[in-house]
């Protein structure tokens, strides 16, 4: 059996960061925040699931806010979503509502790559740390939503996992794939990168057939 490596798992992480706290600067830059709310909500959306994680896993300082190598990637995103649109601004000037299009678009393709590569990575940390297999997928799930539903809340918006479509269950789907695969035996590098694939195409099939899960009847207003 192959356990969880350390390298595998440090790499998870770092693309992880990077590509969700691309996905928080890009929302910062279309709500107009600033040079300094773009870095934080970069932060926000690239760490915050790992942070929420290392704490219910009694994992502290989390690695969040203690390991460099997380940071880092952290805040080149936030500082290069930034300046990137300041240059494309100057440079393809857009309408308005073309823009936001585009950086909606783009939002979504970069949280179904972090979706995907931290539902693995918090299923995996659950499992060296001992957490059980309902706890690993859970986990997995709140690693893979956690940073994107603090990004939205911090933006003034319903977090994409209440609203979307399929969000949260990809997520799960990948987590339980790791738990099944270290519960048989089976856990490979080859069945890690294969359940970032599936959960990154599920996510995106989603989006682009606009599949749902259930809502309730009544979405708007009080239920009289």
């Amino acid at each position: 059996m192959v356990t969880q490596d350390y390298d595998l798992q440090l790499l998870l992480d770092i693309l992880g960061v990077f590509v969700f706290a691309l996905s928080g600067g890009l929302v910062a830059v279309r709500k107009g925040l600033d040079l300094v709310g773009v870095v934080v909500l970069a932060w926000v959306a690239g760490l915050g699931g790992g942070i929420m994680r290392d704490v219910l896993l009694g994992d502290t300082p989390p690695v969040g806010i203690s390991d460099w190598r997380l940071l880092v990637p952290a805040a080149l995103a936030g500082l290069g979503t930034f300046l990137w649109y300041r240059h494309l601004r100057s440079v393809l000037p857009l309408r308005a509502d073309v823009r936001a299009k585009v950086i909606g678009r783009s939002v979504r393709v970069l949280d179904a790559g972090g979706l995907a590569l931290f539902a693995v990575s918090g299923a995996l940390k659950a499992l060296e740390f001992q957490a059980g297999a309902l706890a690993a997928v859970l986990l997995g799930v709140l690693t893979a939503t956690g940073g994107g539903a603090l990004r939205d809340v911090l933006a003034g918006q319903v977090p994409e996992v209440l609203r979307r479509e399929l969000y949260a269950i990809p997520a799960l789907i990948g987590a339980t794939l790791i738990v099944v695969g270290h519960a048989l035996d089976i856990l490979t590098p080859l069945l890690i990168w294969g359940a970032v694939a599936l959960v990154f195409v599920i996510r995106i099939a989603a989006v682009a057939l606009d599949l749902n899960a259930p809502t309730a009847l009544r979405t708007t207003g009080d239920d009289r």
